[in-house]
């Protein structure tokens, strides 16, 4: 996780911390599909915008740490749902 961070944080300025287009390019890169349908591109900008804590703007490793668990949490509900 901390690998992965660091792969995107700071390519557009601070090494600290993920600005939104960072964060966009991490999610189309390392989590393929996630952003598929506009509905799931609202959910992931809100998502942004409620961990952004501190009103920065940007996600620092704390913020990314919360995101990374709703995600997995999201994903979990997700596969845990019976097929039909």
């Amino acid at each position: 996780i901390i690998d992965v961070f660091d792969r995107y944080a700071g390519t557009e300025g601070n090494k600290l911390t993920l600005t939104k287009g960072e964060m966009k390019t991490l999610l189309e890169k390392e989590l393929p599909g996630i952003l598929g349908s506009a509905k799931e591109k609202d959910a992931c900008e809100q998502l942004m915008k409620d961990l952004d804590e501190n009103g920065d703007s940007e996600v620092d490793f704390n913020e990314f740490i919360i995101f990374v668990a709703a995600i997995t949490c999201l994903g979990h509900k997700k596969f845990a749902e019976p097929k039909e």
